[in-house]
């Protein structure tokens, strides 16, 4: 069974714009599977994690295009990123041709790749100008829904406008947050225990060490397992250093194979201007929180309720639905996400930008939580104007706290 991808319109819509589309994002999160489906007609396949392939591509990667022809779909660029001059070749070459006919150049190449940092490192040297870049995570929950949504907003004429009609409970809520959104657990119905700990095997002893020539393969192992159990706080270099014993610019090495391989994203904490932010340590989400509950060995959706870890992985949830909302529609959410917090220990879970207006965000676990908007008044030392906040929680319908903030139910991240 196919679950629609809400990103296949947004992979349309780049296509009429670029004649190279790239696909990143981690593996078997279904990149290859949304490209063929909507173009499996109309282009050429090969995958470089085939070795006779990618051998090719690297010791003659001009024969290689001309051997599988354009277009072409190609898996896994970052195996054989000498192919992209030559792509720049002959996406400049079919440029001039469309211009001379007066026509629009067609889709040319559409690449994927597992390890953003290179993919896209390799794609602004030789493809700038000419490639749209696109990220895809695991199935959110409106693709597990079928429901179309819209880009995410907090404003409360827009959540208004939304008609979802089932209302999840809490229990179904941790069903969908323990078995996380991967492909192979939600559609094929493999044993999440079983894919998970193939899944980490192989993403260690094969991108992590490619990455990084990582060699303690147990140490980054049981980094993973440190952090899981850290989610939804602020990185702490210093002190994952210490429980890890491995030092903290290792670990920083290491956080960035997580975030370049699309398994973790680090929201950067908002200050009055840019180069406060960039300065200030990230608060960590795990990107699927189906394996984050793997990692921190929770046996099953019941315990992870009630567990010590339910508070932040029900927050690990609600900001990586959202952060999966705006890379399906095309959106950088590093453009619009931050969270607050000041040495007075006063945090704000999320706060969305736009323009000259500040919206804050929170997130509980609860159905009705107690004096949840306490810390809304700090933004008032910005010279922004300050938006009804909302605090998304498992109550069962959109409703007023006061004049200035709402209560959401989690569906409104759909």
């Amino acid at each position: 069974m196919y679950i629609n991808r809400k990103i296949e319109e947004t992979i349309k819509r780049l296509s009429e714009s670029f004649p190279v589309v790239v696909l990143s994002g981690a593996r078997q999160v279904g990149k290859t599977t949304v490209l063929k489906k909507i173009k499996a007609d109309e282009m050429n396949y090969v995958t470089l994690d085939d070795l006779e392939a990618r051998r090719l591509a690297i010791a003659d990667p001009k024969y290689f295009l001309e051997h599988y022809s354009y277009p072409l779909l190609i898996d896994e660029i970052q195996h054989a990123p000498n192919l992209l001059p030559y792509i720049k070749i002959i996406v400049d070459e079919e440029k001039y041709k469309a211009l001379k006919e007066n026509r629009s150049v067609k889709p040319l190449f559409w690449l994927t790749g597992s390890q953003h940092f290179n993919v896209m490192k390799n794609v602004s040297e030789s493809l700038a100008g000419r490639a749209g870049v696109l990220n895809l995570y695991s199935f959110s929950l409106s693709e597990i829904s079928n429901y179309n949504a819209p880009l995410f907003s907090p404003k409360i004429e827009d959540l208004k406008k939304k008609n979802i009609n089932h209302k999840y409970t809490t229990s179904e809520i941790f069903e969908l947050i323990f078995n996380g959104g991967m492909p192979e657990i939600v559609t094929f119905k493999q044993k999440r225990d079983d894919f998970f700990s193939s899944y980490l095997n192989t993403y260690i002893e094969r991108d992590v060490k490619q990455l990084l020539n990582v060699g303690k393969s147990l140490e980054f192992y049981n980094f993973m397992q440190y952090i899981a159990v850290r989610t939804a706080q602020e990185v702490n270099y210093s002190s994952i250093s210490k429980a890890i014993g491995v030092d903290s610019k290792t670990i920083k090495s290491w956080l960035s194979i997580l975030e370049a391989s699309g398994l973790i994203y680090l929201l950067q904490p908002y200050y009055s201007s840019v180069s406060n932010r960039l300065i200030k340590a990230p608060k960590l989400y795990f990107m699927d929180t189906g394996l984050c509950s793997y990692l921190a060995k929770y046996p099953n959706s019941e315990t992870l309720e009630v567990g010590s870890l339910s508070g932040a992985i029900f927050e690990t949830y609600v900001v990586s639905e959202i952060i999966k909302n705006f890379y399906n529609h095309g959106k950088n959410p590093k453009m619009n996400l931050y969270y607050y917090r000041d040495r007075n220990q006063k945090e704000i879970d999320l706060i969305y930008e736009e323009g000259d207006t500040l919206y804050p965000i929170e997130i509980k676990k609860g159905i009705s939580p107690t004096n949840p908007t306490k810390n809304f008044n700090v933004l008032k030392k910005y010279s922004k104007n300050i938006g009804t906040g909302i605090v998304i929680s498992m109550t069962d319908k959109l409703m007023p706290i006061n004049k200035n903030c709402w209560l959401c139910p989690i569906n409104v991240i759909v």
